[in-house]
């Protein structure tokens, strides 16, 4: 009889209540009948559940990419590496299939970055070229600094104003618990070059989109209009963008001098490395969980996204480990090139337009490596109580149901849920992540291993019971115009 098939009888009510009560999470018997699923697919889930909590491997998948490849740039040798490390590791879980699915991008290099102040208090200034960046002139670019306190003011400034100036944007991003002022203030990152150079600056530097108050600056793409001329830009570390604004406060012209050699090296490749676990019942349909490879170039990317990696290798591995198949097939993705675009995630919807439909559900763990504190989705009604027995189960983690209308898988899966795919999300406490993102700060010491080992447990739950429930209508959305 197939998982789809099968429904618990009215004897599974004690044992079930049992499960539920040992975990300290309250469910009913009907809960799991709705969710249409069976005692022995739920027991599993609680085992797997409970046996992550005794300690996994996540951390050590992390320790081995961050120490065995190290910084793995979009499109470079460092990703390549990575992409190969993980197939050898994947191939040896006993996955049905590993494979890689390449593709292209334009290539780009930091090279050298220094700026300091000439006047009126000379002094080095802490910075990092934003991904994509052009260069400046090979001996530097030296000008006066007008000193813009938001990006709504840059905008509002004349054009021409900034003529042969640089331009510096104060705009500080705030903490909060999901990072949900990031996608505000990272506008000033992506866009803010282009803003500058419609009113004639030569150059931009922006306060690092990050919370933190080190000496590290943060990184991250930005991409240039077309109607605009393309000029340098950098970020400055948050104490050294507080000593210039120091600096304007006392009243004198400022002149900085900046060096940024950044270049583009045309078409690389990357790709996103696959492994599923074939479905018993229904292996056309599958389940996505994964995290994404690449990182930027000045830390090692533990926190970003090595974390996510490590978490859902280690939870691929660990059903493999059962030796029971699910019904539907579950497939591990390790996306390539997020950083630059999410590319990989562009990349994977064109080569499955045809089967996008076969995708029922995904969720990727791309926010660090601190613990999950909530759970969000966008699902049917008919798929919704399969989303409450997931919460049932994870109470017991410390994870409390979050909106039934947030359309978030996590970013590499965006382009899919775009397209209508139903989505899921486990929300990690971002209260610091902000303070470690895109800087030379992103290391292993930053990660704590009983938090990837609760991560783990979670997504268990999430993959064992979405990839057996017998719902199969769970919510295909029509496309948003811009996917």
């Amino acid at each position: 009889m197939s998982h789809s098939s099968r429904r618990f009888t009215c004897g599974f009510c004690v044992f079930f209540v049992a499960v539920m009560a040992g975990s300290g999470s309250p469910a009913s018997a009907t809960s799991v009948e709705t969710a249409g699923l069976s005692e022995s697919v739920v027991a599993l889930a609680a085992s797997l559940r409970d046996e992550a909590l005794l300690g996994t491997r996540a951390f050590e998948w992390v320790e081995q990419l961050t120490t065995e490849v190290g910084p793995r740039l979009a499109g470079s040798e460092a990703e390549a590496r990575a992409r190969e490390w993980a197939v050898s590791e994947l191939e040896a879980f006993g996955f049905d299939r590993v494979w890689i699915e390449p593709f292209a991008l334009q290539g780009w290099e930091r090279g050298l970055e220094s700026g300091h102040v000439i006047s009126p208090f000379p002094q080095p200034l802490t910075l990092t070229a934003l991904g994509g960046s052009v260069a400046t002139p090979a001996s530097g670019l030296e000008s006066e600094l007008v000193i813009f306190p938001s990006l709504s003011a840059l905008e509002a400034a004349s054009p021409g104003s900034l003529e042969g100036k640089i331009a510096y944007v104060g705009h500080a991003m705030r903490r909060t618990q999901t990072g949900s002022h990031y996608g505000y203030f990272g506008r000033l990152r992506r866009e803010g070059a282009s803003i500058a150079a419609s009113k004639g600056a030569v150059a931009l530097l922006i306060r690092s989109i990050g919370t933190d108050n080190h000496r590290m600056p943060h990184t991250g793409s930005m991409r240039y209009s077309a109607d605009h001329p393309r000029i340098a830009a950098a970020a400055l570390s948050n104490p050294d963008a507080d000593q210039l604004e120091r600096i304007a406060a006392r009243g004198e012209a400022i002149r900085v001098h900046l060096t940024l050699t950044p270049r583009f090296v045309g078409a690389v490749n990357s790709g996103n490395v696959i492994a599923d676990i074939t479905g018993a019942g229904a292996p056309e349909e599958i389940v996505i969980i994964g995290g994404h490879l690449d990182s930027w170039d000045l830390g090692t990317g533990a926190i970003d996204d090595g974390a996510g990696v490590g978490i859902t290798m280690e939870v691929a591995r660990r059903i493999l480990a059962t030796g029971q198949r699910p019904h539907r097939t579950i497939r591990l993705i390790l996306w390539g090139s997020e950083e630059v675009g999410l590319l990989g995630g562009k990349a994977y919807l064109e080569n499955h337009r045809d089967t996008l439909r076969d995708h029922v559900i995904g969720t990727e763990s791309d926010f660090g490596a601190g613990r999950i504190w909530q759970m969000t989705s966008r699902v049917s009604d008919e798929a919704q109580p399969i989303v409450d027995l997931i919460g049932q189960l994870v109470e017991a983690l410390g994870i409390a149901p979050g909106s039934r209308e947030i359309g978030s898988s996590g970013p590499d899966l965006t382009p899919m849920v775009n397209a209508g795919m139903p989505a899921f999300r486990f929300v990690q406490d971002g209260q610091d992540y902000f303070d470690l993102h895109h800087t030379p700060d992103d290391t292993l010491d930053k990660v704590e291993r009983r938090n990837l080992d609760q991560s783990v447990a979670a997504y268990l739950v999430f993959t064992w019971l979405a990839a057996n429930t017998g719902i199969s209508d769970w919510g295909w959305q029509p496309p948003k115009s811009s996917y």
